[in-house]
């Protein structure tokens, strides 16, 4: 399961580049694009690749080893991180598998790339993609069919269009963002599958097929359909036709692992420094990320996919269903990278290739193919690490691998090039573009809504005429400015990943941006949502003024010996609508609260938290619409007194728009129900 990264936290806190949680959900770090799209339709090999420039490393064992050498154990003392297991393979053969750093800091046990196990969370889906083609190949499922006849509960249809195994396995059937249940450190908090996915069914919150929008939800229900449909549970399934043909003994999906695996796990931690190793990781949602596995077992894995499927003599897939699984795209945005049947398109100097990437709040992994080549890597890391340290080392290890061993033509074409435009249009795309957007991976009909007021993703236009995207970081620390090569195509000015726009009468309505535009996209927001982070923090702060006014006024009374100047009515407005404030800023507070701390530490996402969830509903439905009633009697006894001071009525007004902002906000993001959906 692919947990949420900072940037995707930012956009769940607006899931959200696991993930953006998010797990893959997110949190994303994604080997960066280097070249234009790829054609629409299945690309045959690459007779026309250029010729290796003399002199250039060649993709054997002695010099990969020596390179890797070089660079993950600086990476990782410079990252904080325990340890690594990298694997590469080429033509149906291991090169190199090596550990890096330690699997137990206290016991000083190396990683041992054929005996500890890793997680590699989202991954894992890779797997329940190849069990769904396995039974697609077998006639006993359809890609394009409703889900529904395979299941025994019922997915809503949107816009009249059913739910399909191609959509689900696209990322575009529509689901927004669920991630109760998503990890916890408690073996009986483990939600059985089926279970967990008839508590609640998400909403369906986009067309069928047109939007990416990363859904842990939606494969851990293929994971179920593979159940339904085979008659075995998923961990019996996957062990039978895909680990066994593939010799994969030292690998699962169960949970908690079997006895002779668990021994050789390797521990999970947020830094070296703090030397604390976590409890293991439980996922209600198996099929999305509870795999565990040995490099050794994952370079299996990875051969077989670049083999057509066959692994030696055994063959997990025909070769023609393989191969559609790895050339089957749906469009994003633009030119922008695609979502596959299951794989991201990840495509390098000019070499075809395809991806997965992985995330516990622990372990951090990353999984690219470059079909043409027959050449895979893999890496697997064992810790949070400092300051985002394994999403730039696993995005900077592919891209260097790449750059290394599988040349090309070099970067695109830049600003000024055939097909590029003019400065008086790249100003009009710009000022088009810049706005306030929020993540189609997102929550939308329950609290964790909340995310997407706390965390909009911004467009700005610089200076220069590029534009930024402030939540997209360069390596540098700084945002990455993007330069216009083509009509709505911007180009990163430090590198080739590329940013494109829909537009529609004129107006952008969304954007993408590579490497994540194969899982999700940006959609404008208008209005009063677009203005809500500014007016939320303008209304707290009128009400904690208000509240805090109360005693310290009362103080000062009572320091100089100034009576209390209102009485009656006056007298009791006053009084309820500071206590109306309280109970308002505790409201938000309390909810506010809460989602940050649920998105920080995913434990507190597990049922067990249901009662805090429905406690924040329960007190947002009595203070928020309390509070703006009061706020609104004592603005009319306030402005119809003559004794009351302009002030103190322009006051009264700020404080009835801040508590009506408030309920709105409740209504809004759902703060007011009841129940523990999310």
């Amino acid at each position: 399961m692919r947990s949420l990264p900072k940037f995707l936290c930012g956009c769940l806190l607006a899931a959200s580049l696991s993930p953006l949680f998010a797990q893959d959900g997110s949190p994303v770090a994604i080997a960066p694009a280097a070249v234009p799209a790829l054609p629409a339709q299945p690309v045959e090999g690459r007779a026309d690749a250029p010729p290796a420039p003399a002199g250039a490393p060649v993709l054997q064992r002695a010099d990969v080893e020596a390179w890797l050498d070089g660079f993950f154990p600086h990476a990782l003392a410079t990252g904080d991180i325990a340890g690594a297991v990298v694997v590469v393979v080429k033509d149906g053969e291991v090169l190199v598998q090596k550990g890096y750093g330690y699997a137990d800091l206290e016991q000083r046990i190396p990683v041992d790339p054929e005996k500890t196990l890793f997680r590699p969370g989202s991954i894992s889906k890779l797997f329940t993609w190849t069990a769904v083609m396995q039974l697609v190949e077998q006639g006993k499922l359809d890609l394009d069919a409703d889900v529904n006849q395979y299941l025994d509960f019922s997915i809503p249809a949107r816009d009249g269009k059913p739910a399909t195994l191609r959509q689900i396995m696209t990322h575009t059937a529509g689901f927004e963002e669920q991630i109760r249940g998503l990890i916890t450190a408690k073996a009986d908090e483990i939600t059985p599958l089926g279970e967990a996915l008839k508590h609640w069914v998400p909403e369906r919150i986009h067309e069928p097929g047109t939007t990416p929008a990363y859904s842990n939800y939606a494969t851990a229900l293929a994971g179920y359909i593979v159940e339904r449909v085979s008659g075995q549970s998923f961990d019996d399934y996957v062990d039978a036709n895909i680990f066994a043909p593939l010799g994969m003994s030292r690998a699962s999906f169960r949970q908690p692992l079997p006895a002779e695996l668990l021994a050789g796990m390797s521990k999970g931690y947020a830094r070296v420094s703090e030397g604390e190793a976590k409890d293991y990781e439980f996922i209600s949602l198996a099929p999305a990320g509870s795999l565990a596995a040995t490099g050794a077992d994952m370079a299996r894995f990875m051969i077989a996919h670049l083999q057509g499927g066959a692994f030696g003599d055994a063959r997990i897939l025909g070769e023609e269903t393989a191969r559609q699984m790895q050339r089957t795209a749906q469009d994003s945005v633009g030119p922008l990278l695609r979502m596959l049947l299951g794989f991201y398109e990840t495509s390098q100097n000019g070499h075809y290739a395809i991806s997965h990437g992985g995330d516990t709040q622990w372990f951090h992994s990353d999984l690219h193919l470059f079909p043409d080549d027959g050449v895979g890597i893999y890496v697997s890391m064992n810790s949070a690490g400092r300051d985002g340290a394994t999403g730039q080392i696993r995005t900077a290890f592919a891209q260097r691998f790449a750059e290394r061993y599988l040349p090309g033509p070099g970067p695109g074409p830049g600003p000024g090039a055939k097909g590029g435009v003019s400065a008086e249009d790249a100003r009009l795309h710009a000022q088009q573009i810049a706005g306030t957007y929020q993540s189609s991976r997102r929550a939308q009909s329950n609290p964790l809504s909340l995310t997407n007021l706390l965390g909009p993703v911004k467009v700005i236009v610089n200076e220069d005429g590029t534009i930024s995207v402030p939540a997209a970081m360069g390596a540098n620390g700084a945002p990455k400015k993007w330069r216009e090569v083509e009509p709505y195509v911007w180009q990163d000015t430090s590198g080739n990943d590329r940013l494109a726009a829909d537009v529609v009468d004129g107006r952008v309505v969304r954007f993408g941006f590579d490497p994540y535009a194969s899982i999700m996209v940006f959609e404008r927001v208008s209005g009063l949502r677009a203005a809500a982070m500014p007016l939320l923090a303008a209304s707290l702060a009128i009400l904690l003024l208000t509240v805090l006014a109360w005693p310290v006024s009362a103080l000062v009374r009572r320091y100089y010996g100034v009576p209390y100047r209102l009485a009656g009515a006056d007298a009791r407005a006053h009084r309820l609508v500071r206590i109306a404030s309280l109970l308002v800023v505790l409201a938000l507070g309390f909810a506010l609260g809460l989602v940050v701390m649920m998105m920080a530490k995913l434990e507190l996402t597990s049922p067990a938290s249901d009662g805090l969830v429905i406690a924040m509903r329960l007190f947002a439905t009595v203070a928020l619409p309390l509070g703006a009633l009061v706020a609104l009697w004592n603005a009319w006894q306030v402005l119809r007194s003559a004794r009351r001071r302009f002030l103190a009525k322009l006051w009264a007004l700020l404080l009835a728009l801040a508590c009506l902002f408030a309920l709105w906000v409740g209504f809004a993001y759902h703060l007011i129900g009841f129940g523990a959906q999310y």
